[in-house]
C-alpha cells in the first residue's frame, strides 16, 4: 500500500527537523505508543496498541531513522509484530521551505499481514491516513503551541 502526504508548519525547517528527530516527540506523537526505548543510534524499540476497525492488538517492533541528509530528508523504517500479524512500513520524509514555514512531504509504502490485513484490507488506506494525520496533528501542536 502506497502512502503519500504533505504537512505544513508555521516554523523554520531546523525546528521542524529537530522535532521530528526527537525521541520524546516521537514517543508522544506516534499513535498508540506505549514505550519508546533507544536501541542504538537513530534506532528505537517500540511497543504500541493499534487497531484497524474492530481488530486491535499490541505490537512490539522498531523504528529506525536512516539516510539522513541534514535539513533535507531522511528515511524512517517502522516494523512491528503482534498476535494479529505484522506491519512494516518505510517512508522518506522531505523538508522544504515554504512561505511562512516548512513543508514536510512523505512518500512511502506499508505492508500488513495476518488477521489485520485480512479483516481490514479495505480499510487499510483510510486507517494509515488517519494514523499519519494523528501523528502530524500532535507534532503541529508541539511545534506551534
Amino acid at each position: 500500500m502506497k502512502v503519500e502526504a504533505a504537512f505544513t508548519f508555521d516554523a523554520d525547517r531546523e525546528k521542524v527537523w529537530n522535532m521530528l528527530l526527537s525521541p520524546d516527540i516521537l514517543a508522544d506523537c506516534i499513535p498508540g505508543c506505549r514505550s519508546f526505548e533507544p536501541a542504538g543510534e537513530d534506532a528505537y524499540k517500540v511497543d504500541m496498541r493499534v487497531g484497524v476497525a474492530a481488530v486491535r492488538g499490541n505490537y512490539s517492533g522498531s523504528v529506525t531513522i536512516a539516510d539522513k541528509e541534514r535539513l533535507q530528508s531522511y528515511r524512517m523504517v517502522v516494523s512491528g509484530r503482534g498476535a494479529g500479524g505484522s506491519v512494516r512500513g518505510e517512508g522518506v520524509l522531505t523538508f522544504a521551505d515554504i512561505e511562512g514555514g516548512t513543508q514536510v512531504s512523505i512518500e512511502g509504502d506499508a505492508q500488513v499481514t495476518g488477521v489485520v490485513a485480512r479483516v481490514g484490507q479495505r480499510l487499510m488506506g483510510n486507517a494509515s491516513r488517519m494514523l499519519i494525520n494523528q501523528f502530524f496533528t500532535c507534532l503541529k501542536s508541539k511545534i506551534e503551541p
